[in-house]
């Protein structure tokens, strides 16, 4: 058989594309969708409503600083595997209850010089 022999089924490289473009999916999905629902429903007590808000602190939290001085903009496409696999895990984490929100607002506000950290 030849190597563009379609019958073998996808390679690797198509299949790390699709499982990275389904992260990035699923990271917006969560950002824009789901935390947004679930702070207007069930967790009136989160400190942020709005979509860009919670990509705001994911973003921060897994870059560990202003996640503009370390991607490229639109983030969701300068990011690696690894950092949107843990970007999908903390919102997963935050829906969950398992991470404390105020906690990552709050040092992503540090981050950005709008709160000192002993507030």
């Amino acid at each position: 058989m030849n190597e563009t022999d379609s019958s073998q089924g996808p390679s690797s490289l198509e299949v790390d594309r699709k499982n990275m473009q389904d992260l990035v999916n699923s990271y917006l999905h969560l950002t824009k969708e789901i935390l947004p629902s679930l702070a207007r429903s069930s967790r009136q007590d989160w400190p942020v409503r709005e979509d860009h808000c919670f990509q705001r602190i994911v973003l921060d939290t897994i870059c560990n600083g202003v996640w503009y001085e370390h991607l490229d903009r639109p983030a969701y496409k300068n990011l690696t595997h690894d950092e949107v696999q843990r970007a999908v895990d903390l919102c997963y984490e935050i829906a969950k209850g398992h991470a404390d929100l105020c906690q990552l607002n709050n040092q992503s506000l540090i981050w950005r010089g709008k709160r000192s950290a002993q507030t």
